[in-house]
């Protein structure tokens, strides 16, 4: 398999994960991501990002897993989602 073959078969999901809770259980997919867990707020903020980030990926024609990390960080940040620190920066 050619290295643009491998990249043709390459499959793209974004996977959130609510770790505050209310007591209910909550999972919601789409046609690139899952989502899981948080209260009712969270989950929908996760729900809201995920549905912005495939608009913003039909906006440029492009799909999840297409997109450069670059991109990807640059969507990201469009639809309000915060790059983390890395752990040693963290005070």
């Amino acid at each position: 398999m050619t290295n643009s073959d491998s990249k043709k078969n390459r499959r793209a999901v974004i996977f959130g994960v609510g770790l505050d809770s209310d007591g209910h259980k909550r999972l919601t997919t789409g046609p690139n991501f899952a989502l899981v867990g948080g209260s009712q707020e969270t989950h929908e903020q996760m729900t809201e990002k995920a549905v912005k980030i495939n608009e913003k990926l039909k906006a440029r024609g492009k799909q999840l897993e297409t997109v450069t990390r670059e991109e990807f960080d640059d969507i990201a940040e469009e639809v309000g989602l915060k790059k983390a620190e890395p752990r040693s920066n963290r005070k």
